[in-house]
């Protein structure tokens, strides 16, 4: 996979490109929240990406099931591009208020909302099957270092100069990612319908269809809900921040170590889900540890203990967020993958979006201690509850297993039978756990 050009290209784009949109988060955050002074303003923040997440998602993926990926990427990018330079110019300024900074977000957002079905459908295209969990494995924690990186150079950009300079290094970023996927070489997309293209409403039922056939994606897309919605910790760092009494960079310190959590956890993540088969009780404790975690990342006080905390938020979440995009993927033929991971990412970028509003809102009423411990306890029970009985989720149990199931060659080498791609053949059918739909 390390081997592999045009993975490596992409990744390293992908990267590049969070870098910035994750700078832009947090300095969007921070700087509502110096404008307004409410945590619940500040919440707002995710609720403008909500709103362009939930109404463009479904469009987003039968765009990226119709059109070439790698030109609707560029030109998502050159839109999101374009609202990241609005926002620096509008700050830079200095007459910049709260709901330029949300419009702006608004923008960016929906420019993301088209490009983020394209971004994981074109992983499959790129790589081999069998090790397709490897490298979404290798993808969502490795791309924690742009989120690593982006927070903690974001708070430094705001200590120097304002949110201004963190929209300029966004727009850059944006940039830097188009130059990048007009060198990456991507196999055309191969569709099996014949006749007539349908509408583009009926290529939206049909991913919503296919979902509902299958039990284990609702199922996962529910838990993801569950837990970015009731575990949103991110809306409540600059008042965290506030507590501690740590300052733009200390913020920028704080938003970031949940990622250096996930990156440190990598290579562990990575022999995990190539090589569990009980990935699906892997899932669950880690929902349930996750939430555990954010309790008492809520209610400590001491600097070092609140850093550990976020460590640890971002290794769980990282286990569990890459056990569920494998299974999707896994489950999910190419000519429908745009649709299904539009439909996917509404819950799995859409529910921290929903959670700055629910946490967010619930913080300016009870305060961000009690807000997010009340919160957090919600994934625990559900995780626990779902632990304890049989269901397709629990009984998940990977590309191990598929594996083991895939055919030898002819040499009785025991390796399965690949194409001339390196590809496992489509006749091997994925692993479907108990109470699924074939």
């Amino acid at each position: 996979m390390l081997r592999n050009r045009d993975f490596m290209l992409f990744w390293s784009g992908v990267i590049l490109s969070q870098i910035g949109a994750r700078a832009t988060v947090a300095a969007s955050l921070w700087q509502v929240y110096e404008l307004t002074g409410s945590i619940a303003m500040t919440g707002l923040v995710g609720g403008a990406q909500a709103v362009a997440l939930v109404t463009l998602s479904p469009i987003g993926g039968v765009l990226a099931d119709r059109w070439d990926r790698r030109r609707l990427l560029q030109t998502t990018q050159a839109l999101a591009m374009f609202g990241a330079l609005g926002m620096a110019a509008v700050t830079l300024s200095g007459n910049v208020q709260a709901w330029h900074v949300l419009a702006g977000v608004l923008v960016t957002t929906a420019a993301a909302t088209f490009d983020q079905p394209c971004r994981q459908a074109l992983v499959p295209a790129l790589v081999p099957r069998e090790v397709l969990p490897a490298a979404i494995a290798l993808l969502n924690p490795s791309r924690e270092v742009a989120v690593l990186t982006g927070p903690a150079l974001g708070g430094l950009l705001i200590a120097v100069d304002g949110p201004g300079l963190v929209y300029l290094l966004d727009g850059f970023t944006y940039a830097a990612l188009i130059g990048v996927l007009a060198a990456v070489r991507v196999p055309p997309l191969v569709r099996n319908a014949d006749g007539p293209r349908p509408s583009v409403g009926a290529d939206m039922a049909e991913g919503i269809r296919y979902v509902r056939r299958r039990p284990l994606i609702w199922s996962l897309c529910g838990l993801d809900l569950v837990l970015t919605v009731f575990g949103a910790y991110r809306v409540l760092l600059p008042a965290f921040s506030d507590r501690l009494d740590i300052g733009p960079a200390g913020y920028g310190l704080l938003s970031a170590a949940p990622s250096l959590g996930a990156l440190l956890a990598t290579y562990s993540i990575v022999r995990l889900v190539t090589r569990s088969r009980r990935l699906g009780r892997v899932l669950l404790v880690s929902t349930v540890t996750y939430g555990l975690v954010a309790i008492g990342f809520a209610q400590v006080s001491a600097v070092a203990a609140v850093l550990l905390a976020a460590l640890l938020l971002g290794a769980f979440d990282a286990t569990a967020t890459t056990i569920r995009h494998a299974a999707v993927q896994l489950e999910t033929p190419d000519e429908l993958r745009g649709r299904v991971q539009s439909l996917y990412q509404i819950t799995s970028r859409g529910g921290p979006a929903l959670g700055d509003v629910v946490i967010g809102a619930a913080a300016g009423l009870l305060g961000p201690v009690t807000a997010l411990t009340a919160g957090a306890a919600i994934p625990v029970l559900v995780g626990a509850a779902l632990l304890t009985r049989t269901n397709v989720v629990r009984e998940y149990a990977g590309i191990a297993v598929e594996n083991e199931a895939a055919p030898v060659d002819e040499a009785g080498t025991g390796q399965p039978t690949t194409d001339a791609t390196g590809a496992v053949p489509e006749s091997v059918p994925p692993s479907r756990p108990p109470g699924s739909t074939s």
